[in-house]
């Protein structure tokens, strides 16, 4: 398995509500979070063990990013963890030995729950690992997203449910829905000029990605990238 942790970090962070993990049959090394100076973690958020926060991301009150089961857990940069979500996944070790089914594989590298640049992930969702979400996607209140993969562009609409399959890039899973075969994913709508949430997402971040770097302390989002 590739170390995803060998760049530098600009903070491992220690407290009350962001720790290392405990050691465990399935988790025998100890790892503490690693998060960018830039991002935010609301006192009331937990953050566990073998994770990876990019720049500017926002994690809001009572959500749970938990990398002491399965693990890691990456997230991305310009990504909001909103107000209850949940991020946690199936042991992905056995006795020091990876599980091939319970990780997903992203250039190279093996995660848990991996999440791209410029996602939101909105108020009590969860992304149950294996499971990965790509760039500029939008995953609605209180959807599950398990043992999937969802493409760039994509909107989940709230309380749909997404289980063992792919979601190509640019579409939206009406909401409600049970995605819980290929032949389903594959038939879900694309995003068009006509589709009214088709901006949604870039909104969210461009909201999040500010409340980020305004908890910290150093300026807005814009300020932040001039730096």
């Amino acid at each position: 398995m590739s170390n995803i942790f060998s760049i530098k970090s600009d903070r491992i962070q220690q407290s009350a509500n962001v720790h290392a993990n405990v050691l465990a049959s399935f988790n025998q090394e100890q790892s503490s979070p690693k998060i960018d100076f830039s991002a935010y973690i609301h006192p009331l958020a937990a953050v566990i063990g073998n994770v990876y926060l990019g720049k500017r991301v926002m994690v809001a009150p009572a959500a749970s990013v938990r990398g002491d089961e399965g693990q890691p857990i990456w997230v991305g940069d310009d990504v909001n963890v909103q107000d209850c979500v949940v991020l946690h996944a199936l042991e992905t070790h056995v006795n020091g030995e990876m599980v091939q089914e319970a990780v997903v594989e992203v250039e190279g590298n093996f995660y848990g729950v991996y999440i791209s640049d410029r996602v939101s992930l909105a108020h009590q969702c969860q992304v149950h690992g294996p499971a990965s979400i790509g760039t500029d996607t939008f995953v609605g209140m209180q959807s599950l997203v398990f043992r999937a993969t969802v493409g760039n562009n994509c909107v989940i609409e709230p309380k749909a449910l997404v289980m063992g399959v792919n979601i190509a890039d640019g579409r939206y899973v009406p909401a409600g829905s049970l995605i819980t075969t290929q032949e389903a994913a594959d038939d879900l709508p694309l995003i068009t000029n006509e589709y009214p949430l088709r901006f949604l997402n870039q909104a969210v971040v461009h909201v999040n990605t500010q409340l980020a770097t305004g908890y910290q302390g150093i300026g807005t989002d814009e300020q932040l990238k001039a730096a």
